[in-house]
């Protein structure tokens, strides 16, 4: 191996170029994708800095929250959920970070939402969650793209909704975690393979 390579190697060159952050008009583009079109324009979005730390690309004008694609994994993955989850939203954030399991992160904010220290949303609230294996900044188009919806209704049960505990066919709603402050109706349209 020569030097030049070696060093290359150690220095995390490769990796960082690998993992490079696109610029804040890129991400935001690419962000704002989940959201419903009349809402992108005014939506608040997160993104990354150069560091690649999560950050406030741009603030918001409605109640639309956009979370950018994360640079260090494969395709695009990006939601969009109303203002009111952002406590709920943040707090998993946090949560991750420090390094929790789904299950941990599950039952703390269950007891943090009983004992009223995270607030949840007093109306239904929805989240959209899109993705695709690539997106062409240049064309404005993307290759395989999925979006699913989640409605956030806490407590929420299969008796006070009407909905099935899971789906009976493809794309019918259903509802996830029942009863706890996690409870959500899930609709998952079926996939489709687009070029």
């Amino acid at each position: 191996m020569n030097k030049l390579l070696a060093f290359l190697l150690v220095t995390g060159f490769f990796q960082a170029a690998a993992q490079a952050i696109p610029s804040t008009e890129d991400q935001i583009k690419i962000a704002v994708l989940a959201a419903p079109a009349e809402l992108r324009d005014g939506a608040m979005v997160y993104g990354y800095n150069p560091q690649g730390e999560l950050t406030v690309l741009r603030k918001g004008t409605n109640a639309m929250v956009c979370l950018g694609d994360d640079p260090k994994q494969k395709g695009i993955n990006v939601s969009a959920y109303h203002i009111d989850l952002e406590p709920f939203m943040a707090r998993g954030r946090a949560l991750k970070a420090e390094g929790k399991s789904f299950q941990e992160i599950f039952d703390i904010r269950e007891a943090e939402v009983k004992a009223g220290k995270l607030k949840m949303p007093a109306n239904p609230s929805t989240l959209y969650v899109y993705s695709a294996d690539a997106y062409d900044l240049a064309t404005g188009t993307a290759t395989n793209v999925y979006l699913r919806y989640v409605i956030y209704i806490p407590y929420a049960t299969s008796e006070s909704t009407g909905l099935p505990l899971k789906p009976t066919f493809p794309g019918q709603p259903w509802i996830m975690d029942p009863g706890t402050h996690r409870a959500h109706i899930m609709i998952s349209p079926p996939p489709t393979k687009n070029d």
